[in-house]
């Protein structure tokens, strides 16, 4: 299981303008993990997670997918391994329609096209999106082409699962079947959002990033409840664990 295993070590970036984003992380995450990155805009954590996959290449530091670590030689397999989800849909979604967006993945692995058709039919069906699979990506809702983004990543079976802000523009029902389909994951997960509520229900480790440097990292109800740190990081207790605002009013 050693190709579950996401391993960071000092790991520095920054952009071509200067702007260094990552200062020194270091983590690992074992086979089976679920993991929250947290911060406020601009603690590094989008930049973080395309690391995982080669999008970005460090400046400085070293990550490893397994035994493997990831360079440019080594990007074919890594990104076999890691399954990436961006924040924005539209990055993802190209093909003229939503069946041909979420097949590219399994066709340029070699499947057969009974196999690439039950694969395409398994992702969707996981998140509710079987209904749209005959309709032009660009005339979806954000929630649906999210919906659709993340059938086009599972498609692949990915070993690691990566995901940016994966609840962005869902609908409270389709938020819910998301959280619900994730728990089924049985491999690594990793999930960076600012839905901290989504992280209590999904993710029992939290990482905590501010200003490039990892604030904090351990269990996520420890974290959560921790309000000195929260604050530091500018981020807010989940809501649920803020109490009702009417009950302690008096």
């Amino acid at each position: 299981m050693s190709h579950h295993i996401i391993e960071i070590d000092d790991l520095y970036y920054s952009y071509p303008d200067g702007n260094q984003v990552l200062k020194g992380i270091s983590f690992r995450v074992t086979h089976g993990e679920k993991v929250a990155l947290v911060g406020a805009n601009g603690a590094g954590k989008s930049t973080l997670l395309l690391q995982f996959n080669g999008c970005l290449l460090p400046e400085a530091g070293r990550v490893r997918i397994g035994d493997l670590p990831v360079t440019k030689k080594t990007l074919k397999h890594v990104r076999r391994t890691v399954g990436l989800i961006f924040q924005d849909p539209d990055d993802q979604l190209f093909m003229p329609l939503v069946y041909d967006d979420v097949a590219f993945g399994p066709l340029n692995l070699g499947l057969t096209p009974e196999e690439v058709d039950k694969q395409v039919m398994q992702a969707l069906a996981a998140v509710g999106a079987v209904h749209l699979k005959d309709r032009p990506p660009y005339h979806l809702s954000g929630g649906e082409k999210r919906a659709v983004a993340i059938a086009a990543v599972l498609s692949l079976a990915p070993a690691i699962l990566v995901m940016d802000e994966p609840s962005s523009n869902l609908d409270p029902k389709t938020r819910r079947q998301l959280i619900e389909l994730l728990k089924t994951f049985e491999h690594s997960l990793i999930i960076a959002t600012h839905d901290l509520d989504l992280v209590l229900d999904l993710c029992p480790r939290t990482i905590v990033l501010k200003e490039g440097r990892i604030a904090a990292d351990g269990p996520t109800r420890a974290i959560m409840a921790d309000e000195e740190l929260l604050s530091s990081c500018n981020l807010e207790k989940p809501l649920r664990l803020q109490g009702c605002p009417v009950c302690t009013s008096g």
